[in-house]
């Protein structure tokens, strides 16, 4: 038996619902100033013993039957998951403004009713009739899914326990209110007791529910962190709106892996997953062209092929121009730098551009060597060594470190695998300590390994002075 021992005023912040015992000007979790208000008097009583409703058994007694995995019959989306839906799992959603969530999410609703599993969808933006005219464009129509347009959560529970569905989808958790809670739609409050009544049933029932979440400005989930704590899964969806490539990232799941990767291309038909995305982000070129290279980033556990294509021009300005897309600004800079200093290539009084080809975003520091490659290829006018014959023939891969060292990086034998896999012969690695580590040959492609910069500008055939 737990006994208080005071009783003390609480406070919490009505942006992102972080508690405290006194008052502060500034929140402690969201840095938001003025928006800790108190809560009244937070009286601690006796906590009294109650008996259990089921006993604890051990863990090796539980059976795992009921946890079996259902698949959405989106191969991408499963593979994010880790499986498929477990049955009582809650999953959260989250993206940008028409990124395509409420297109996803009505494809995987009808392709689960298709298999005679009852599915619930609940739209709180959309009317019925707006959500039965997209369903009916991309051809998301099936015999066993229901349709509510409803904001009141007593409501969606009762809807709950008429259809009684495998799987329910709500469109979105911050349309949603209940009359139990004070606060106005998408507030802190009734963002944090819709989840939580919701999570509440889908244990209950064994039912799995994909909960729809907007963002901030930021790009970070918006409504209190409790939130992401309550969910099962927290998926985050990505993409470009000029582009039609979109991503799905797991941030969070309890039932597989954290850092998994699903590829979806937006099309008149709605949305459709993208197997093998690594065409999506190269060129062919008839002839040798300076200024570009190959290289194989990592998104999550999977290997995908990037082209880095950059392009040096004299600057008629004091103060040259240095633009990027898809690639980060301060590396690429960092890279220009160790170019100039290191392999005595004049840059500084010359505009740099460099970006990615379709649309792209990399982050991996694999890149660098490409980022290299492709500047120095276009200064000094001389396209790397195996361009050209109607596709790319050379990748490179390696951290470029400000002495001008090349650094391993993580997955090689899968970046590898991958490139060869494409047809790519020749890979530009950093060397191993002591050795060249990887051999002459590995799955097909010619290695080359090389320990600066320089040398691998040399071995690729752009800089023949460099010889490291």
């Amino acid at each position: 038996m737990a006994k208080a021992t005071s009783a003390r005023a609480g406070y919490h912040c009505t942006e992102c619902g972080w508690t405290t015992v006194r008052w502060v000007g500034r929140c402690g979790e969201c840095q938001a100033w003025g928006s800790v208000v108190e809560d009244g008097a937070a009286r601690l009583t006796e906590v009294r013993t109650a008996a259990p409703v089921q006993k604890a058994v051990p863990i090796q007694q539980v059976s795992a039957a009921e946890a079996t995995r259902g698949l959405t019959g989106i191969g991408e989306l499963d593979r994010v998951l880790g499986g498929g839906l477990v049955p009582g799992a809650v999953v959260l959603l989250a993206g940008e403004p028409g990124v395509g969530k409420s297109t996803l999410l009505l494809e995987v609703a009808a392709r689960w009713a298709r298999a005679q599993r009852r599915t619930l969808y609940v739209t709180g933006e959309e009317s019925a009739a707006q959500v039965r005219l997209r369903a009916g464009r991309t051809h998301a129509l099936a015999d066993d899914l229901y349709l509510a347009a409803e904001n009141d959560l007593g409501t969606i529970l009762g809807h709950i326990e008429e259809v009684e569905p495998s799987l329910m989808v709500l469109d979105s958790v911050q349309t949603v209110s209940t009359s139990q809670t004070d606060g106005s739609p998408g507030g802190v409050a009734q963002v944090r007791e819709t989840t939580a009544g919701l999570v509440r049933v889908a244990k209950r029932r064994g039912m799995a529910c994909v909960i729809v979440g907007h963002v901030t400005k930021e790009g970070s989930i918006a409504g209190p962190r409790t939130m992401e704590h309550l969910v099962d899964v927290v998926l985050s969806f990505e993409g470009d709106r000029h582009s039609g490539f979109r991503m799905v990232r797991a941030t969070k799941n309890r039932f597989g892996p954290a850092d998994e990767v699903g590829c979806f291309e937006m099309s008149d038909r709605g949305i459709v997953e993208v197997p093998d995305p690594s065409g999506l982000f190269t060129s062919e070129h008839v002839d040798p062209v300076p200024g570009t290279c190959v290289t194989v980033t990592m998104e999550g556990r999977r290997p995908m092929l990037a082209e880095i294509q950059a392009l040096v021009a004299p600057s008629a300005m004091q103060n040259p121009r240095r633009t990027t897309n898809g690639v980060d600004s301060g590396r690429v800079a960092m890279v220009t730098a160790v170019l100039e200093r290191r392999s005595r290539i004049a840059l500084g009084s010359k505009d740099i551009f460099v970006s990615t080809v379709g649309g792209a975003k990399v982050t991996d520091p694999a890149v660098d060597l490409a980022v290299a490659v492709s500047v120095a290829s276009a200064a000094l006018d001389h396209a790397a060594a195996g361009q050209g014959s109607g596709q790319h023939r050379l990748i490179a891969l390696g951290e470029v470190g400000l002495a001008g060292e090349l650094r391993r990086v993580p997955g090689l034998d899968r970046r590898i695998a991958e490139a060869a896999r494409l047809g790519f012969d020749t890979a530009i690695v950093p060397a191993e300590r002591g050795g060249s580590g990887l051999g002459r040959s590995v799955q097909g492609i010619r290695v080359l390994p090389a320990a600066t910069l320089a040398q691998a500008l040399f071995e690729a055939g752009v800089y023949a002075a460099a010889r490291g």
